[in-house]
């Protein structure tokens, strides 16, 4: 971990959580296709990050070997991937089920850590598990069964989200030891580039316009750059440089908090008590898993 870092890695680790909290509420409130939106939040969160790579990190941008490019072209794609199915998750469910469901990436991390790179599983990081996969199954059919709904279609909602979340996983895995050898802007630079152009390919081949948006839409997509983007995830991953993983990880559990709130403040969108439920069960096996794995 470094050491004596000029701001709080807490206070920032605060403000990157109330950050991110606004995100589903700003992708809600935009009327343009969700690939759009995604692309754009990437994209305007990578741009203004590339001349500064280029100025003071061009040394260690030239000494990333092929195998960590690779690790973060995979990383990239991942992180695109979740973007695409978590942003359009928003369109189908409630914010607190998406965001929640989404939030539960550190799960998935301790499962592909076990599946893919053998890492070992505890007691406790099965308990955590099964308690977040009861929470989602509550979450998920509560609603449906008990005829009270939240979105058009809540259960492709809230499969989109979960799927939202897997590929955060793929995305913390893909990239978790390439972080401990490149620092902080060039790796961002890297990923979110690739991010940004799987996003572009997405964008595409669904049809969609780049162009031709009112300024409220731009507006929006700025704001999901500012926040989200490089006071939200660019602060975590600095955060990450002085906190050990798992205090972000748990903090992290605020954002689902937060975008309910915000969604009831600015959207009047309460959430129904099966989602309160499961997802306190839900944000319980999280604590579990990454207290206990460090994810």
């Amino acid at each position: 971990m470094s050491t004596d870092p000029r701001v709080s890695p807490m206070l920032g680790l605060a403000v990157a959580v109330a950050a991110v909290s606004g995100g589903a509420v700003l992708v809600r409130l935009s009327d343009a296709p969700s690939s759009v939106a995604a692309f754009y939040r990437v994209l305007f969160t990578t741009v203004p990050l590339v001349p500064v790579a280029l100025w003071r990190y061009r040394a260690q941008l030239a000494e990333v070997t092929r195998s960590d490019l690779g690790f973060a072209t995979l990383s990239g794609i991942a992180l695109a991937l979740h973007f695409a199915a978590w942003f359009e998750s928003l369109a189908w469910t409630s914010v607190a089920a998406s965001v929640t469901l989404v939030q539960a990436q550190p799960v998935f991390v301790a499962l592909g850590a076990w599946l893919l790179l053998r890492e070992r599983v505890t007691s406790r990081m099965v308990a955590g598990i099964v308690v977040a996969v009861a929470g989602m199954a509550a979450m998920s059919l509560g609603d449906f069964l008990g005829g009270v709904l939240v979105g058009p279609r809540p259960i492709y909602g809230n499969g989109l989200a979960l799927f939202g979340a897997v590929m955060a996983a793929g995305y913390v895995l893909a990239g978790r030891s390439l972080r401990q050898r490149v620092a902080l802007v060039p790796y961002v630079v890297i990923v979110y580039g690739v991010c940004s152009v799987t996003l572009l390919a997405i964008v595409l081949a669904e049809g969609h316009g780049l162009t031709g948006y009112p300024p409220r839409e731009w507006a929006i997509f700025a704001g999901l750059a500012i926040g989200p983007g490089l006071l939200g995830h660019t602060v975590i991953n600095w955060a990450l440089e002085h906190l050990e993983s798992s205090v972000v990880s748990v903090s992290l559990l605020g954002e689902p908090v937060g975008a309910t709130v915000l969604a009831f403040a600015f959207l009047s969108e309460a959430p129904t008590a099966f989602t309160i439920a499961g997802g306190a069960v839900v944000l319980a096996g999280i604590v579990l898993t990454a207290t206990e794995s460090g994810t």
